[in-house]
C-alpha cells in the first residue's frame, strides 16, 4: 500500500485515518472524472492522498484558504519565514498571546498566513475557533516543543500546483462545479449531543438547515448532473433521514480532537454516496 501523506495542520475532524475508505469510494464512483471538488477542504488529507489531475479546494474559513494560497504562491519563502517563529522563545504564553493579537489586528494576508500556522501548532489542541466578532480566540496550548511540519508543507505546496483554492459557501461551489468532477463533502458534523459541539471554525456556523440543504445539492448533482457526491457525517437518526437517497455505509472512527481533551472514544461515521451508475 502506498504510504499515506499527513496534512501539515492539526484539524478537528481531520480525515487522515479515513483516507483509504474515502479514496476507495471516490474512485469507484468517479467514472473517469479528472477533478476532485472539496467544498469543505479542512486540512486537506483527502486531497493529499488521492490521485486526480485537478482539484477545486474550498473552505468558508478565509484564513485557511489564504494560508494555502500563500504557501502555493511562494513555498520556499513561506516555509522559511514560518520556521523562524518555531523557536523556544515563542513557545510561551506571553509570546503566543502577543502573536494572536497581532494576527487579529493584521490585514496583511501573508502575515496572517504565517501566524495562522504558528497558532495552529502552538494553540490548544489544534483548534481553530473564532468568537461572534470573528476574533480568533484559541488559548495557548502548553506543548513541550511544537512540531514544525517542514516536510509536510513542501509536499502540500508541490501538490497544490494542481489545485484551485476558493473561499465561498458550499452552495456556491455546487453552482460553479466543473464538468467531469467527483465531489467529497466533509461538513461540520451534526453534534452527537447538545454539548458535543464547540464554537464554529468560521463565522456563521453550519446549522441543521445547512445539513439538509447540502443533502439536496448532492442529490441534484448526482441524479440530474451525473456528478457523484460523497458526504461524511455522524451516524444519527437525523443524518440517515436526510441522506435517504444515498448509499449508506458505516465506519467506526476514533475522534482525535475534543475541546475538553476527552471524548475520544470510537463513534459511528456515516458515508453517504450519491451516485447514479
Amino acid at each position: 500500500m502506498q504510504q499515506k501523506t499527513r496534512a501539515f495542520l492539526k484539524w478537528a475532524g481531520g480525515k487522515y485515518s479515513l483516507v483509504e475508505d474515502i479514496s476507495k469510494r471516490l474512485q469507484a464512483a468517479s467514472n473517469e472524472a479528472d477533478t476532485l471538488v472539496e467544498p469543505f477542504v479542512g486540512a486537506g488529507s483527502v486531497f493529499l492522498n488521492t490521485q486526480f489531475k485537478h482539484y477545486v479546494l474550498n473552505d468558508i474559513n478565509a484564513d485557511l484558504i489564504n494560508l494555502y494560497k500563500e504557501l502555493k504562491r511562494i513555498p520556499d519563502e513561506f516555509i522559511s519565514d514560518a520556521k523562524r517563529l518555531f523557536v523556544e522563545l515563542n513557545n510561551h504564553p506571553d509570546a503566543y498571546y502577543a502573536y494572536r493579537q497581532q494576527f487579529n489586528e493584521s490585514i496583511d494576508v501573508y502575515e496572517r498566513a504565517i501566524l495562522f500556522l504558528y497558532m495552529n501548532r502552538h494553540g490548544y489542541n489544534g483548534l481553530c475557533r473564532y468568537n461572534l466578532k470573528g476574533i480568533f480566540n484559541v488559548p495557548f496550548g502548553k506543548y513541550k516543543k511544537p512540531y514544525f511540519p517542514e516536510r509536510e508543507l513542501y509536499v502540500f505546496a508541490e501538490k497544490a500546483q494542481q489545485a484551485t483554492f476558493t473561499c465561498q459557501s458550499y452552495s456556491q461551489v455546487f453552482e460553479t462545479m466543473p464538468k467531469n468532477a467527483v465531489v467529497y463533502c466533509d461538513p461540520p458534523y451534526v453534534p452527537l449531543s447538545k454539548t458535543a459541539s464547540f464554537t464554529s471554525y468560521a463565522k456563521g456556523g453550519f446549522n441543521l438547515d445547512d445539513q439538509a440543504q447540502l443533502a439536496n445539492l448532492a442529490e441534484t448533482a448526482a441524479f440530474e448532473k451525473q456528478t457523484p457526491v460523497l458526504i461524511s457525517n455522524h451516524d444519527t437518526v437525523w443524518t440517515r433521514k436526510i441522506y435517504n437517497q444515498a448509499k449508506l455505509d458505516v465506519i467506526k472512527v476514533k475522534r482525535t480532537i475534543s475541546p475538553k481533551g476527552n471524548g475520544r472514544n470510537k463513534v459511528d461515521e456515516l458515508m453517504a454516496l450519491y451516485h447514479r451508475p
